[in-house]
């Protein structure tokens, strides 16, 4: 079965990734709907794919109908377009993240099937072939490491010689997303200072991707024991630590770098048998594998499979949509980053003297 697709937001990720792997299967595929605020971009996407229905307002798009399911790679929160597009009963594989609040992902989580679930959180990380291939050989995690050495976007997309961003998103749409962004963000964590409004960011944003990881390999993070966050040349970086629920413990450290040579992160898990360790190149470039070593009893072997993890996630989106087939991230997991993220605002505010705000507060007075 062909499944008819709309996607909304053309930026990077969907130029360098969604865009050509959804034309490649077109075996499972069919974009028949474009959508981004740009006016110039949407017509210069639609003409490159044969698109010939274009729209620059997302909801004009969801009420013209005519798909089965919708790609969202916005920028921002997801949760209005995400609960608008079940509400029409679509299917979705949204781009992380699902949404800065809890409150929004309490209002897609009503809306959504328990037994045929209709919602993939786009972590394709979790679709990688090394991952998958340590994922069914680990026996009893006893601590899993990850490092993340981040350059700039520019630095990472640098290959794909994109145009420049469009310069004609009117001004009051760009007022207006700005605005929701920060109604929102005051929402979860409140009007928290800068150095905790940028950790929320940066776990939502990128970290993310590491907790899913240790959700799928170790049933995630059970809680943040430690957080703290601090300045360096070229950016900020992260430490975050606390309990795995399968048993052990994570670390997490992460590094922005702006002029590292390549996006580099590195995933070191330590089991009762041996150690996998799992280096992932920049995530735009398709063709480059993660590469696996496996060390154990028996020696040290090495795996790569340079079939793109966004390709894998896609093909397990269409047996969503079309078989039931759950995601590996969904609506719950989506919640549990968020709960992550703010428990650790809430202890780097703690660790500072000052309340909390928004939904962590209100998490903490019930506590």
């Amino acid at each position: 079965m062909t499944v008819k697709v709309a996607v909304a937001g053309l930026g990077a990720i969907a130029q360098t990734a969604h865009l050509p792997l959804l034309e490649r299967r077109g075996d499972l595929f069919e974009v028949v709907a474009l959508c981004d605020i740009s006016p110039s971009l949407t017509r210069r996407m639609a003409d490159r794919y044969g698109v010939a229905r274009r729209y620059t307002d997302v909801t004009k798009m969801l009420d013209a109908g005519g798909f089965d399911a919708l790609v969202v790679l916005t920028s921002g929160s997801h949760g209005h377009v995400v609960a608008d597009a079940l509400r029409r009963g679509l299917a979705v594989l949204c781009e992380k993240p699902l949404a800065y609040t809890r409150a929004e992902i309490d209002e897609i989580a009503a809306l959504e099937d328990p037994e045929r679930p209709r919602v993939m959180v786009g972590y394709m990380k979790q679709y990688d072939p090394a991952v998958q291939r340590m994922a069914g050989r680990l026996t009893g995690v006893r601590a899993i490491q990850v490092t993340v050495l981040h350059p700039s976007d520019g630095s990472q997309l640098a290959f794909a010689r994109l145009p420049a961003p469009p310069a004609d998103v009117p001004a009051e749409v760009a007022d207006r997303l700005r605005a929701q962004h920060d109604e929102l963000v005051r929402a979860a964590i409140g009007d928290a200072q800068p150095e905790a409004r940028w950790l929320y960011m940066t776990i939502l944003n990128s970290i993310c991707h590491d907790l899913s990881l240790l959700r799928l390999l170790a049933g995630g993070p059970g809680g943040v024991d430690h957080v703290t966050t601090w300045p360096g040349a070229g950016g900020r970086s992260v430490e975050l630590s606390g309990p795995l629920r399968a048993g052990g413990r994570y670390a997490v450290h992460w590094h922005y770098l702006e002029d590292y040579p390549g996006y580099r992160e590195t995933v070191a898990v330590h089991h009762a048998a041996g150690s996998f360790e799992v280096v992932f190149p920049t995530p735009y470039l398709l063709g480059a594998a993660a590469r696996l070593t496996d060390v154990s009893a028996e020696g040290r072997l090495s795996f790569q499979d340079v079939t793109p993890s966004f390709e894998r996630e896609l093909v397990a989106f269409h047996e969503m949509v079309t078989l039931g087939a759950p995601p590996l991230t969904g609506v719950l997991g989506a919640l549990d980053d968020v709960m992550t993220a703010q428990q650790a605002v809430n202890r780097l505010l703690t660790r500072d003297g000052l309340a909390p705000g928004g939904e962590v507060r209100a998490e903490a007075e019930v506590v």
